[in-house]
């Protein structure tokens, strides 16, 4: 494969959509090229824990096949997208990034795969969609054990790289989904945002994010966090390739009872838009103490940008932000405690059979097969809704949430829509944080409050920042809040600035 023809993966995905409905382009030979960069970069970068390169190709012939003999192909015919391990791809392996949803290994196995038990019988609804629509799935992504970390160091198979600085994370928990973007070895993917884990992995990366309204896309067949936050979302290295996969995969679905019965938006045509007059909002508790001097001046360029681009900017007040952290991390835990109790060892996945009595399975296949975060949140959440805690913690953080979501409501009588940094500082180093949880989780305070109250968010880059210590310039993400269901207006926004931004060419160097 020569650099040329690997080029291909960094164009858009409308185009390479196009070239491929077209018949310019085979899906094979788009196939071969993401499967050649995987097995280039993800060696040293580690956004993939499962490659399936033969499905791959099958998969792409037979849309090779289906066009010559006439058919019209999807809007995302050829486009490899990369899946976050917690969503069921049927047969591929389904690890959620933990130890207790593979099997032991087998005398003489040494391979990876070998570990990798439980293969799911059916795709998640935004699997099945993104098949439909004609998308290749070239493997899994690697994630911070079931969802629950902010730097993927917290994966049970090691964790992703940052590809502008390999020694740094890149986020999580969906932080493989956006290496693989970043790096160039797919041209889109699909992660889960609970509490920020799609924008700020985009924004530590480069890329564009985007978590939808709560609800607006299915959660079918997502292996399940917190339920009442977790969202499937894209990425991608543009607007409009994030815009027209959430086009795919958003829509009511009778198999999640909590989807929205509402009309999907036109966010790909909201691209290129005009902006002029939208309101924009700029919240001060965002930009409080902690965050770093570099990052909150290129999102305040970001926001000066919005202005030359005819939108009008005030100041709007979310006086609950700093409540935002200790609630999500009680009202999250208690849903992991209630969600993660099927984890027994008996049904699916691990099973550490110490041949006394049932207690004694559940303790040991438990103890074996859940990481440390994973066990940290488990008894916080127990602890949240034992008898006797129940309303000081878990009941009065519910009342938090009312009140951080009527902020909201507040603000958007005058504005359109929010900006914001997506982190307070850019991509840490591995290892920085992953001793002291506190400050690993209020790396997520920017994120929080909007899926605190459910509104969807994305994140687009700005421009990066050298922060001492770095070899080069790092990247920033500003992240767009909006009412719920305005996927189409963020887009709009988010792609306008992303014609004037210094960000926008920009990609990691490789060296193949």
């Amino acid at each position: 494969m020569s650099a040329a023809d690997a080029a291909i993966l960094d164009w858009s995905i409308p185009e390479i959509a196009r070239v491929v409905r077209s018949g310019e382009v085979s899906a094979e030979e788009i196939a071969r090229h993401s499967l050649d960069r995987i097995e280039q970069r993800n060696g040293r970068l580690g956004a993939f824990l499962t490659v399936q390169g033969e499905q791959t190709i099958d998969a792409a012939r037979d849309l090779d096949e289906r066009r010559a003999r006439g058919e019209r192909l999807g809007p995302l015919a050829g486009v490899p997208i990369g899946i976050k391990d917690a969503l069921c791809l049927e047969g591929s392996p389904a690890t959620a990034g933990s130890k207790i949803l593979t099997r032991a290994a087998q005398p003489g196995e040494r391979d990876l795969d070998a570990y990798r038990g439980w293969r799911p019988p059916y795709d998640a609804t935004v699997v099945a969609r993104l098949r439909a629509a004609g998308a290749l799935f070239p493997g899994k992504c690697n994630m911070d054990e079931f969802a629950m970390g902010s730097s993927t160091e917290n994966s049970a198979f090691g964790p992703a790289r940052n590809p502008w600085d390999p020694t740094r994370t890149p986020g999580g928990s969906s932080g493989g989904s956006a290496v693989a973007v970043a790096s160039g070895m797919t041209p889109g993917s699909l992660g889960s945002d609970t509490g920020g884990s799609i924008r700020q992995p985009a924004a530590f990366t480069g890329t564009v994010g985007i978590k939808p309204t709560y609800g607006r896309v299915s959660r079918y067949g997502l292996v399940a966090f917190a339920s009442s936050l977790d969202q499937v979302g894209p990425f991608a290295a543009d607007v409009r390739g994030a815009a027209r996969i959430l086009g795919v995969i958003a829509g009511r679905d009778p198999h999640d009872a909590t989807s929205l019965d509402a009309p999907v938006g036109a966010y790909e045509e909201a691209c290129g838009r005009d902006v002029a007059g939208l309101r924009v909002g700029i919240p001060e508790e965002y930009f409080a103490a902690g965050t770093d001097p570099l990052v909150e001046a290129s999102v305040r360029a970001a926001i000066r940008g919005l202005e030359g681009q005819g939108c009008t900017v005030r100041p709007v007040s979310l006086p609950h932000t700093h409540a935002a952290v200790a609630t999500y991390y009680i009202l999250a835990t208690a849903e992991c405690s209630s969600n993660l109790a099927r984890f027994d060892g008996v049904r699916f996945g691990l099973r550490v059979d110490p041949k006394k009595d049932l207690n004694a399975l559940y303790e040991a296949t438990r103890g074996a097969g859940f990481g440390r975060e994973v066990k940290r949140r488990i008894m916080l959440g127990t602890y949240v809704l034992s008898s006797g805690y129940y309303d000081a913690y878990y009941l009065r953080a519910q009342r938090v949430r009312t009140l951080i979501r009527r902020d909201f409501d507040e603000a958007f009588r005058d504005v359109d829509l929010i900006a914001t940094p997506v982190s307070p500082v850019v991509a840490f180093r591995l290892g920085e944080k992953i001793d002291d949880p506190l400050a690993m989780y209020l790396a997520d305070i920017d994120t929080l409050p909007a899926s605190l109250a459910g509104l969807p968010a994305l994140s687009v880059p700005c421009a990066p920042v050298l922060v001492p210590g770095a070899a080069a310039p790092l990247p920033v993400g500003l992240q767009l809040i909006g009412p719920a269901l305005e996927e189409a207006r963020l887009c709009a926004v988010a792609h306008a600035w992303e014609q004037i931004s210094p960000a926008r060419s920009l990609r990691p160097r490789f060296d193949a």
